[in-house]
């Protein structure tokens, strides 16, 4: 289950959600079935929560939004990318740990 904060992203809404989005936005492109994606997603969802109003945090199904995982060439998962006006500003592959992303979203706010 996803955190209260934390957003659901699809093909349909990512350019408006994501690319578009007036601050950075950190998509955790994963699956129910992947158990990394599992043991990743109570840091997503904290991060969600204590970024919340600053920055938008999410997840995308890849099963369910494979045009948009195609898109930015998603081969394994979990992938972590940030996003900032539409660009991607950081890529992680695998269960990577809190302080990297917090790292790398601070750099982006200041």
């Amino acid at each position: 289950m996803a955190g209260t904060h934390t957003l659901t992203f699809t093909d349909a809404g990512f350019e408006s959600e994501v690319l578009r989005s007036d601050v950075p936005v950190l998509v955790d492109f994963w699956a129910d079935w992947c158990m990394p994606c599992r043991a990743l997603g109570p840091i997503i969802d904290e991060l969600a929560s204590e970024y919340h109003g600053r920055m938008k945090v999410g997840k995308l199904d890849t099963e369910a939004n494979q045009h948009t995982a195609i898109k930015y060439s998603v081969q394994s998962i979990p992938t972590i990318i940030l996003f900032q006006n539409g660009e991607i500003k950081h890529r992680w592959l695998g269960v990577t740990p809190k302080k990297e992303f917090k790292a790398a979203m601070d750099a982006l706010l200041k």
